[in-house]
């Protein structure tokens, strides 16, 4: 499953149906990234909250804001994508099931004949019968 996901995120046009699906749930994402899963994430750490992780470069003067990298959001961003990138994968992973499902059924199942074809066996039986 892990090798599917992978191949999965790494298609080319099967990105842009990532892209739509995942705004289409980026607020139900971050809130459960946010809201639901980081709070135990961060008990787990020692109460770290990753929105909270930054870098000093510059400390704060009198004159001047603190320079920071603010790895920590990066951090939760990437969570937010994965998760938008499983959904999509699942979502997508269900329909192929559907359609390998509908291929076997259509291969299984052979067409019925023709009338052409049935009148052609007629006329061939017919032929066997007068030799």
């Amino acid at each position: 499953m892990i090798i599917e996901f992978k191949a999965f995120v790494m298609k080319g046009n099967i990105i842009d149906l990532a892209v739509i699906i995942g705004a289409a749930f980026k607020s139900i994402v971050t809130s459960f990234v946010s809201d639901i899963l980081m709070p135990p994430i961060g008990v787990l750490l020692g109460g770290a909250d990753f929105t909270d992780l930054v870098f000093v470069l510059i400390q704060a003067t009198e004159g001047a804001d603190e320079v920071v990298i603010s790895y920590g959001k990066f951090i939760q961003t990437i969570i937010d994508f994965l998760i938008n990138a499983f959904v999509v994968f699942m979502v997508i992973k269900g329909y192929n099931a559907t359609q390998r499902k509908r291929e076997e059924v259509a291969q299984a199942a052979p067409p019925a004949p023709s009338n052409e074809e049935i009148l052609l066996g007629e006329i061939r039986d017919l032929l066997k019968e007068k030799k």
